[in-house]
Order: C-alpha cells, then structure tokens, then sequence
C-alpha cells in the first residue's frame, strides 16, 4: 500500500474514531513556516458554510484544514501532488483552478471524491463525501480562496 493510501486510511480511521468527540481528525502535512503561513491565510478565507454545510471543529486546533458538515467536508492546504496525477491525466476547471480526481471517483456517482489542485501551490485538496456529490457548490468556493491567496504556476489543467 502506498504512503498516500496508507494515509488516507490513516486520515478515515481517525475520522471515525473522533466521531463521538465532535472534531474532525486532520491528518496536517509537514510543511515550512512559509507554506503554513499561506495555507492558513487560505483557510481564513474559506467561508463558514460551504455547500450548505455548517463548519466543524478540527483537531488538532493547528491543523492546516477545515471541516464542514456531518459526514464533513475536508479541505487540507499543502498537500503532496495527488497519486495517479500526470501531464495526461483528465481534470476539470471551476472559476480558473483545475482540480485532478482520479477517473474512478469520476465514473462512480456514488464514490467519495478527493480533489487536488493542480497548477497552486500550494497544493489543496478536498475530500467529498459521495453523499454530497457533485462538488460543484465547493469547488467554486474553494477555487475562489485558492485564486486570492495561493501561487499561480501554470494552466489549471493540463
């Protein structure tokens, strides 16, 4: 199993295991001060409803995300680039910023999406509960904070 999968069981089994205590687990990477500085300036932006959901408590209290709703939302800054990602890979575009989702989570309307950005740094990701499909509602919100506060480095999608 990779260290991304193992990761994002990882990230669930916490999910699950915090269930009762009201927080949503995140799962922060490891990042230099500059990059934490700009991811947290990025999650102060994001609104306090997102997709009609309410935000959520996130633990730890400096975690580099935010959660919304019940099953949440999760949008993680500084993520590493998402597995399966390459120049050919298919992606979408919302208001400017392309977002990579692996072509399994895109054919099965039920599956639970994780998005990455692609061409920002740096890099954010959401996690989608397959229950609140499709992402429309949050990538616009989201893309909106990434374009204000995260590094343009080249075409939204490839």
């Amino acid at each position: 199993m990779s260290i991304r999968a193992r990761g994002a069981v990882a990230s669930a089994l916490l999910l699950v295991a915090t269930g009762c205590s009201g927080a949503v687990e995140i799962d922060s990477p490891d990042v230099d001060g500059a990059t934490r500085a700009t991811c947290e300036d990025f999650l102060d932006a994001l609104p306090d409803t997102l997709a009609g959901e309410k935000s959520e408590e996130v633990s730890p209290d400096d975690a580099l995300g935010r959660a919304w709703g019940d099953p949440p939302i999760v949008v993680t800054c500084g993520v590493d680039k998402a597995e399966g990602f390459t120049p050919y890979s298919s992606c979408w575009e919302t208001n400017g910023v392309g977002w990579y989702v692996p072509d399994d989570q895109v054919s099965d309307p039920t599956a639970d999406i994780v998005a990455t950005t692609i061409g920002w740094t740096p890099r954010v990701e959401i996690r989608l509960p397959g229950e609140l499909r499709p992402p429309d509602a949050v990538t616009v919100d989201v893309s909106a904070a990434v374009k204000a506060h995260l590094k343009h480095e080249g075409k939204p999608c490839v």
